[in-house]
């Protein structure tokens, strides 16, 4: 996610906390009747290279979910909270957020922890083989980005040293290679297992400019890897170039700058030319097809576009490069100039679909406006009609250039409100529901892309979604999506450089001619403006194009009357088994569910010590072994830092 919103958000949400009471659970216990099935492994951080969450694990079913309980716990110690309780973004940060997806490669677990620690664990209870330190430098006081996850390479000789390779990237910039079997950095990679990403680059001067927050992607001999670039901060952040070495000596192959068609990637000094959209999120890899498929941001400075130097073309989109040479084979932009930080959050999945009784290789997108696009793998064409509509023009900040339409696909629908009016104002009595309406009325407001302004903008979805990075799931055998979604407004004012003040300020955009304040649109009693609920799961079908149902996701908690309301603010991400349960945390009342995925009630929670802001994953070791579910508890955004990576299986 980009991270700025998190200050605001934590004023509006921060105290809300609670539990979900539906905990029914079948009547029949049939823990004796557990179908066999194969061992299963989960070898990338989307379960396979083009994502989807899914897993053939079939122990565990709906019949006996109930019975899960706690296999065991590991505990990094990698985890701290900022002495600065709203802090600058980029400057300062509010702690940890331990959101990692766990691999499961030939009988050992790794993950990478909140300070960039790589640790290989037992998978069946959860001890110590090895851990790496990368020895970031930790500050407290300054932003630390999240680390979601390592990925794995394998020589086909399975032979000699190295001949396992994990792979992962630092918030300081570096792609490091470890022995899979010992933990030891591959010497024969880079400099003694290290690639510096910061060469090539334009010098930054800033700490944690640029991170990398996400796992790399393999294909073939090379490991792929983007970045997180800071957002609305200053001019010259460093490029979002996407690049590739070679997986055995850290050899530079090619680079993806996001520049127009026939314009130099690299500026005057041979830098890649800074402040273009970065790859902050979850790439696909379609090794039939030799594509590398990456989700794209938009370029600096995030919210006001009158200067962009021509960076929008491959803005906020889903790019197809081909993974010999980083040429662009196809790309679909989801937004026209995009002004409202709705970059592409998701990992682009892909699955085959029925349409129209034809088996389609496809590209699922889910954004950050609640709009699902669904595109041919091979063309970027979409498989759903997509049309362009007039979006509001009125308003917009001097030498802003507007796009005048925006791309809405007709199906599947969309699954947030798209814009909002001083009719949608909410409230727990009918004194703060006329205030949020009077707030709405001050404020530029109307259908989704509005543009920010002077006069204060309200952003319904705000720019954290929507969806966000943690979606979606995917059935690839019912072609049916399991996704979340948040449903909270936000105020976005521009303005002038000359009346500026730091102290207020979220984006200073530095360079441009306005900075940018942020805050939730919400009541005099502290809570969002719109209605409940403010956090939703839903199951789409995706060969259809048709919603098939909506739930709220999780429960607020607190006091009365707060206490028996569902459907709190969500990140992190669902898991799907092929015995039809949807696990998930993702919610702000620290919980971890079992749902059932025909109907998306809830069949099974379990408390944890902190909230499970990351996606959950799933394996069985051997063919009539237990199955393990293993999600982190690594709490930030609203939720008390932690470093619980935490296994459940059935009893035996």
């Amino acid at each position: 996610m980009r991270f700025g919103y998190r200050t605001a958000l934590l004023v509006a949400l921060g105290w809300l906390s609670g539990c979900d009471t539906d905990t029914s659970a079948p009547a029949t216990d049939l823990i004796a009747s557990r179908p066999e099935g194969p061992a299963t492994d989960w070898r990338s951080f989307g379960g396979a290279p083009g994502g989807g969450h899914y897993s053939q694990a079939n122990e565990i079913t709906p019949q006996n979910v109930h019975l899960l309980e706690q296999a065991w716990v590991h505990n990094s110690g990698d985890h701290h909270t900022s002495p600065k309780e709203f802090p600058t973004v980029g400057t300062e940060g509010s702690g940890t957020a331990f959101k990692a997806t766990p691999i499961l490669v030939d009988g050992t677990l790794y993950f990478s922890t909140a300070y960039n620690r790589v640790f290989a664990l037992d998978p069946a209870t959860g001890a110590e083989r090895w851990t790496y330190d990368p020895k970031v430098v930790i500050d407290p006081a300054l932003f630390t980005p999240p680390s979601r996850g390592v990925s794995s390479w394998q020589s086909p000789t399975r032979a000699g040293p190295c001949w396992h390779r994990i792979l992962y990237g630092t918030m300081d910039g570096r792609l490091i290679s470890l022995d899979g079997d010992s933990g030891v950095p591959c010497a024969d990679f880079g400099e003694n297992g290290t690639v510096d990403l910061t060469r090539g680059l334009s010098a930054h001067e800033r700490v944690r400019d640029y991170a990398v927050t996400s796992p790399p992607v393999i294909i073939n001999d090379l490991v792929v890897v983007g970045a997180w670039v800071i957002d609305g901060n200053h001019s010259d952040a460093p490029s979002g170039v996407v690049r590739a070495y070679d997986v055995r000596t850290g050899v530079f192959r090619w680079g993806w700058n996001a520049v127009r068609p026939g314009e130099d990637m690299y500026d005057r000094d041979g830098n890649f030319r800074a402040g273009t959209a970065n790859v902050w999120s979850v790439m696909s890899v379609d090794h039939e097809r030799g594509l590398i498929i990456v989700p794209t941001g938009n370029p600096y400075p995030d919210y006001y576009g009158g200067d962009r130097a021509g960076f929008d073309y491959y803005s906020s989109s889903v790019v197809a490069l081909n993974a010999a040479t980083g040429s662009v084979v196809w790309h679909f932009q989801t937004v026209h100039h995009d002004i409202w930080d709705y970059d592409v959050p998701a990992q682009p999945t892909l699955v085959d679909l029925t349409i129209d009784g034809a088996t389609v290789p496809s590209v699922v997108q889910v954004t950050k406006m609640g709009l699902t696009f669904v595109l041919h793998r091979e063309t970027g064409v979409p498989l759903f009609p997509v049309v362009e509509r007039a979006v509001p023009q009125e308003g917009a900040a001097k030498g802003e250039k507007l796009s005048p339409t925006q791309p809405f696909p007709t199906k599947p629908p969309a699954l947030v409100k798209l814009g909002i009016t001083p009719d949608d104002a909410w409230g727990l009595t009918p004194w703060d529901k006329n205030a949020c309406r009077e707030e709405i009325e001050h404020h530029l407001a109307g259908p989704i892309y509005t543009p920010p302004s002077t006069r204060g903008t309200i952003f319904y979805p705000s720019q954290i979604g929507g969806h966000n990075w943690g979606s979606p799931a995917i059935d690839p055998e019912k072609g049916w999506m399991v996704v979340t979604a948040n449903h909270l407004p936000v105020i976005g004012t521009l303005i002038p450089q000359d009346a500026c003040d730091e102290t207020q300020v979220i984006y200073p955009q530095k360079g441009s001619p306005y900075c940018f304040a942020i805050k939730p649109l919400m009541s005099p009693l502290g809570i969002p403006c719109t209605a409940l609920p403010w956090g939703t799961i839903s199951l789409v079908d995706l060969n259809k194009g048709e919603e098939i149902w909506t739930e709220p996701m999780g429960a607020l908690g607190g006091s009365f009357p707060l206490s028996w309301l569902r459907g709190g603010f969500t990140m992190g991400g669902p898991l799907i088994t092929s015995t039809g349960l949807i696990f998930i945390g993702a919610s702000m009342d620290k919980k971890f569910r079992a749902l059932d995925l025909k109907t998306g009630r809830n069949l099974w929670e379990a408390s944890l010590p902190t909230a499970a802001y990351a996606v959950p994953m799933t394996y069985r070791l051997e063919e009539n072994g237990p199955q393990f579910v293993v999600v982190a508890a690594g709490g930030g955004l609203m939720a008390e830092p932690g470093d619980h990576l935490i296994a459940f299986r059935l009893p035996r």
